[in-house]
């Protein structure tokens, strides 16, 4: 498994534990966070996302070339007004990976629009079972 899905790997599992602390060791500090709201830049930023959003992002399928990933993922968000857990969401999001921390992440709708916008394809895709998974 390359670097690159490892590190992608370890945000999933510490976003998903709201390990805020463990999230800023994976991330660089001017990170760019975007989503359907716009995007920003910083680890504060970020943080702020993760205890607000209170979401889990179980990956689905991977996308590799080079320190591009992308990740098809089933996504499940609190819901503000009452704090129970909405309906599961099909997602995808981008990572770029440099220098063994996340440079960049973004959400996307779908998974045919973050494979566009990463400039990757179905040739790409990680094989199953070599993600750890």
């Amino acid at each position: 498994m390359s670097t690159e899905l490892e590190v992608v790997k370890a945000w999933h599992d510490v976003v998903n534990a709201g390990d805020i602390d463990r999230l800023a060791t994976l991330v660089h500090e001017d990170i760019e966070v975007g989503g359907p709201r716009g995007s920003g830049y910083g680890i504060a930023l970020l943080r702020d996302w993760v205890v607000r959003a209170g979401v889990r992002f179980e990956p689905q399928r991977f996308f590799q070339r080079g320190d591009e990933v992308v990740v098809e993922q089933r996504a499940i968000w609190r819901l503000p007004e009452t704090g129970e857990t909405g309906e599961p969401q099909k997602v995808a999001s981008s990572f770029l990976v440099r220098g063994g921390r996340v440079q960049r992440v973004m959400r996307y709708p779908d998974l045919g629009t973050a494979l566009t916008v990463a400039e990757l394809d179905e040739s790409n895709a990680v094989p199953e079972g070599s993600d750890g998974r």
